[in-house]
Parts: structure tokens; C-alpha cells; sequence
């Protein structure tokens, strides 16, 4: 007899006695046990010859039980013998038979989990996504894709995402995470910059429980894109996402009876590494996560909301083009297959310095050199495939091109990284500012500002409390009600600016020490190969 599993969520399988229903399938997470549902129902035949008593023709008998268990088996099998007035013999061959079926069943679908189903691109595509790779100004043509792709505004945001999503491939994979109020698109820029990568190389994650990321296979995470959706609603696996994050695996130790009733202990591992992208308007609440991920903030400015609302009236009038949309997708994403892990090397990073005044510069100055290496990394089909003679390496080299993208577009987040405010109260500091400006006020009240910013009283007072504290306010003495000071209006742009200054001169540094090394010192023999031949 075959089981029949065409219906995930009810197995059959028939004998001239009996109809055996598995209701809800079954588990394949876990090897060591097999729960199942089970419904027994008498072959409806009224005159049948292997029924003693015609009348239990379509009675059922439903029961709970883990087939791995003799003891519940042979209590299951007696049981079914009393009520449906039939021998146990037969009834136990075809318990056996199923186990063995579903043992089979199970492990095929372990497999197919874990092969992930790449798709394999014909010679034509293959050939159009190293072209695109191999193009002047890559960068700039790639953010004119991404935006032509459907993603609205955003520039620098975009890009900077769709690099560290490319960096899954890497060794030492980058994570992000999108900070702003609710409703102002963090999400939407998460899921369409991930339809950009291949599906079988990311998995959209809405919630998680506190053990989900224990039960994925070993390799299943590996080198993929981890996208969760909000990570307000996932507090409870913070803590193993940093550590899959920092350590590249995660293990967690289980005490579990075997089918004898022993107790033994079972140790569950999951390999990394992975890259993670979250959205939260918390961005307190996960300060461990955010230390170890690049943190951008979505653009809640007018213009913004105006290049939005221009972009769905568009799209409800059907003048977007869909299918350029969906050709341009294509094309991305095959990039992203085409691109091999290859180490790399940065010859300048030991002359690279972080601007002062920048908060962990530990962890900041891992993450902006990395960075830097996923642009190289990027820039693959580029570069020179160089050979390390020691040891055999292959790898490629950074140019100071690189090191300029990636200041570029590391500019606002270093600025965040030295800005002693909070993303939100930074960015309603400077609305603030730019109101009492255009308004040519300089002392103000919270409701005040409230009315005039739409931001509810409560949020305004919070966060002048906050600005008070740290010395960006001063408050009106004997005002009633309380009446506030701009300290320095000039205080983000005097901060963007050294750090701009300290980017800038350290390449220029790089740029002339680079210029007189090539001048002076002889040209060297170096043992390399044109990165085109990966593409073969």
C-alpha cells in the first residue's frame, strides 16, 4: 500500500480494512520523534468479508500518539482491535508500513529544504549581468536602476541597502536596520530593495518566536538575506540574532526522551553568516542590535512625501511602466547570481582613520572598512584577480575609487554615529530650527511648535526635555508657560562639516602619497589574472 501525501495537511493510506488518515500532516523539524493525528475509519462495505460485524462499517477512531513510542503504538493498535472488532496482526503491518513511509517522506523533504532551487541563467543572461558589472560609473548606474525599479527617493539609502544586501556573499556579511516614525515607508524600502536580490538567497520573515531561528537546518541560513519585517514584534530573539550576527552561529542545548524513555541531551547548532535588515521606530529599545548594524533614517521630508504621492498617482493612472519595472528586477537580481565570493584586500586600510568624535569607533571603524570591501566587492568583474604567493589566495585589491564611493555614501551614517541625539530627536531638532528660522522667532512653547510642526504635544514636550538636557535648549527663566532657546543653530552642519573634511582629507593624502609611490618606486612583478574568468 502507498501513503498518499499529495494533501499536505491530511496523509491517507487504505487497506481492504480500514481508511488511515494522518489529519495535519506531520513534523519534519524534528528527526527524533513522530507525532501524528490519526483517524481510523472502517472501509464502508456492509458485506465485506473481513468485517465480523457488518455494522461498524464507517465508524472512526481518532487518537494522538508519536509512532516512535512502542508503548503507545501497541496501546493504539489493542484499542483499535476492541472497538472495531478486528485482529491486530494486520493493523500492526500496516502502523510499520506507514512509519517507514513517513521516515522516507520526511527526509526527502529535509532535502529539498536544503537545496536551495537557484535558477540557472541562460548564456544570454549571464552575458547582459557581467556587461552591466562591467560598466563605468557602476554605482550611479545601479542607483538609477534601483530607481527605475519603482523605488522612490531615497538615493543614498537605497544604494547603501543594496550593497550591504549584497554583501550576504561575503565572509563577514553587513546588516542594517531602518529607523523612523511609523508609516513613513521603512518597510517599503526594505521589501523593494529585497526584490532585488534572488529569492533563493533571502527569507521575509514577518514575526518570529523566541526559538524559531534554532529549528532552521544547519546550512540553511548560510550566505542568505535575513528580512524582518518589524522588529518591534520580534523582542524575544533579539538576543540569538545578535549573537548569529557577532559569533556566525548559534547553538542551544536540549534535553530530550528518546523512544526507550531515556533522557538525553541534543545539541542544536545553525551556521551563519548572514545579513540582517530590520525596520523599528524604537531605535532605544535595540541599541545591542543597532551596534552591530549600519542604521539609516527614512526621509520624512515634504518633498519626499510629494515624489510618493507623484509616483502612486502615476501608478494608478497605469502610466508606470510595469514591465520595464519587472525587466530591470531581472536584471539585478542576475547580478546578484553572477557574482562570486572572492576575498578582498584594502592596501590603504591601515592609513584610514575615522573622524573624531565618532561614538564606538571600535565597532564603527569594523564596519566602515567593510564597507568599503563590499563596494571592491561589488566592483568584482572590475578589478585585477590577483594571487597571493604564499599562500595561493586568490583575491581582488580596493582602489581609492572604492574608499571615495564609500565615504560618500557613509557620510550620514558616520554623522549619526557621532551625533550624541537619537535619529528622532535629531530629526525634530532641525525641523525645529528650520521652522524658527523661516519664522524669525527665537523663543518658543511647546504647544507652539506642536501646532506648527503637527506633532502631538506630548512627542513635542518629550523631546524639547531631551534637547534641555543635553544642552541644545536653554529655558526662559519666570516664563509661563515655559518658553525655550535655540543654543547653537549651526551645530549639525558645523558636525557634518569636520566630518566631511576628515573623509576628504584623508583620501587626498592617499591620492598624493599614491601619485609619488608610483613616480619613485619601480614597477613590481605581481602574479594576477583578469576577473573575467570567474564569469567563465
Amino acid at each position: 500500500m502507498t501513503l498518499e501525501t499529495t494533501n499536505p495537511n491530511c496523509f491517507t493510506y487504505k487497506t481492504d480494512e480500514f481508511l488511515i488518515e494522518l489529519l495535519g500532516g506531520i513534523r519534519i523539524d524534528t528527526l527524533d520523534r513522530m507525532r501524528v493525528t490519526i483517524k481510523v475509519t472502517v472501509v464502508n462495505r456492509k458485506h465485506s468479508e473481513h468485517l465480523n460485524n457488518p455494522e461498524l462499517a464507517g465508524l472512526s477512531v481518532r487518537h494522538n500518539l508519536d509512532l516512535y513510542n512502542d508503548t503507545q503504538v501497541e496501546k493504539f493498535v489493542r484499542r483499535i482491535a476492541e472497538k472495531l472488532e478486528t485482529g491486530t496482526i494486520a493493523f500492526t503491518k500496516a502502523i510499520s508500513d506507514i512509519t517507514s513511509q513517513l521516515e522516507e517522506y520526511r527526509l526527502k523533504q529535509l532535502d529539498k529544504q536544503k537545496t536551495r532551487k537557484e535558477k540557472v541563467l541562460t548564456q544570454e543572461e549571464r552575458e547582459d549581468a557581467i556587461q552591466f558589472l562591467q560598466q563605468k560609473d557602476l554605482l550611479s548606474k545601479t542607483n538609477d536602476l534601483i530607481g527605475k525599479s519603482g523605488v522612490i527617493g531615497e538615493e543614498v539609502n537605497r544604494l547603501l541597502m543594496y550593497l550591504i544586501f549584497t554583501s550576504r556573499k561575503r565572509e563577514h556579511p553587513l546588516h542594517i536596520i531602518s529607523l523612523g516614525n511609523s508609516g513613513i515607508g521603512k518597510t517599503y524600502l526594505q521589501e523593494k530593495i529585497g526584490e532585488l536580490i534572488p529569492e533563493e538567497d533571502k527569507i521575509e520573515i514577518t514575526t518570529l518566536s523566541e526559538n524559531a531561528l534554532y529549528y532552521f537546518g544547519q546550512r540553511e541560513l548560510q550566505h542568505r538575506l535575513v528580512l524582518i519585517e518589524d522588529l518591534d514584534g520580534a523582542e524575544n530573539v533579539l538576543y540569538p540574532l545578535r549573537e548569529l550576527q557577532s559569533k556566525k552561529f548559534i547553538t542551544k542545548t536540549l534535553a530530550q526522551k528518546t523512544t526507550t524513555g531515556e533522557t538525553k541531551t541534543v545539541h542544536i547548532k545553525v551556521e551563519g553568516p548572514v545579513s540582517v535588515a530590520g525596520c523599528t521606530t524604537q531605535e532605544q529599545v535595540y541599541e545591542d542590535n543597532a551596534n552591530r548594524s549600519f542604521l539609516i533614517y527614512i526621509d520624512e521630508s515634504k518633498e519626499q512625501d510629494e515624489r510618493i504621492m507623484e509616483y502612486q498617482r502615476k501608478k494608478s493612472a497605469g502610466t508606470i511602466d510595469r514591465v520595464q519595472e519587472s525587466s530591470i528586477k531581472q536584471l539585478l537580481q542576475n547580478t546578484q547570481r553572477v557574482l562570486q565570493p572572492i576575498p578582498v584586500r584594502n592596501p590603504y586600510a591601515e592609513q584610514l582613520q575615522l573622524p573624531a568624535g565618532v561614538f564606538k569607533p571600535r565597532r564603527t571603524n569594523a564596519h566602515y572598512l567593510a564597507f568599503i570591501e563590499a563596494v571592491t566587492f561589488y566592483h568584482q568583474f572590475q578589478r585585477v584577480e590577483r594571487v597571493d604567493e604564499d599562500t595561493g589566495e586568490k583575491y581582488i585589491e580596493t582602489t581609492l575609487e572604492d574608499i571615495a564611493a564609500a565615504n560618500t555614501l557613509m557620510k550620514d551614517v558616520l554623522l549619526r554615529k557621532s551625533d550624541e541625539l537619537t535619529g528622532a530627536c535629531r530629526n525634530y531638532f532641525e525641523r525645529l530650527k528650520k521652522y524658527l528660522q523661516s519664522a524669525n522667532m527665537t523663543a518658543f512653547t511647546s504647544v507652539q511648535i506642536s501646532k506648527a510642526l503637527r506633532i502631538s504635544i506630548s512627542t513635542v514636550k518629550r523631546l524639547n526635555l531631551a534637547l534641555l538636557s543635553s544642552g541644545y535648549l536653554i529655558k526662559q527663566e519666570g516664563s509661563k508657560p515655559y518658553h525655550y532657546e535655540v543654543i547653537n543653530f549651526e551645530d549639525y552642519q558645523q558636525l557634518q562639516n569636520s566630518i566631511t573634511t576628515a573623509l576628504d582629507s584623508i583620501l587626498e593624502q592617499l591620492n598624493g602619497s599614491t601619485t609619488a609611490q608610483s613616480q619613485n618606486e619601480p614597477t613590481k612583478r605581481v602574479k594576477t589574472s583578469r576577473k573575467k574568468s570567474m564569469a567563465q
